[in-house]
């Protein structure tokens, strides 16, 4: 990826298009970030990413190649105390190719220039993998858990779930 911009709401359907690819159904398991195991439905619409732009404080970058084609997203909300990181998404063709650490530290330079002391991410528990990857990454859990949303607009879980709080301080820059 080349270039971070951040979405506007007519980047919804394209987004949501990107979003759902990765999550859920046949393209997502072409990808290791799949949770069609886990979860039927879709991950998420072009409705729920602009209620989410719309939202205060926050920003979904959209990463993009020399073409302008769009491999990659990042929701990222403000909050009194962090930077909250969410539905990080590389398309699953370009996956294992080190665009979510690309995206990843195009957030977390974000925060920095907004002076936050830390990044903050939910981790549904049973994704052990994903969970390895933000540990790798300097992410550790805080021991706080949240409920897994009950809205089926982002999907209709196959098992209880819940998600795992993770944090990483982030050092100022020099």
């Amino acid at each position: 990826m080349h270039t971070f911009t951040p979405a506007t709401a007519a980047d919804a359907p394209a987004l949501a298009e990107l979003v759902n690819s990765a999550y859920r159904g046949a393209e997502s398991e072409k990808g290791w970030t799949t949770e069609a195991h886990l979860l039927g439905g879709q991950r998420t619409d072009a409705a729920a990413l602009r209620e989410m732009l719309a939202a205060d404080n926050a920003v979904i970058l959209l990463g993009r190649d020399e073409n302008g084609v769009l491999l990659g997203s990042v929701y990222l909300q403000q909050q009194p105390d962090a930077l909250y990181l969410g539905m990080l998404t590389v398309r699953p063709t370009r996956q294992g190719q080190g665009l979510g650490k690309q995206l990843l530290a195009a957030a977390e330079d974000y925060a920095r220039r907004r002076q936050l002391p830390r990044m903050r991410i939910t981790v549904i528990s049973v994704r052990h993998e994903l969970l390895a990857w933000y540990e790798r990454h300097g992410y550790h859990r805080t021991g706080a858990t949240e409920d897994f949303p009950t809205d089926p607009r982002f999907g209709l879980p196959r098992q209880p779930l819940v998600l795992l709080v993770l944090e990483k301080p982030l050092a100022a820059e020099v």
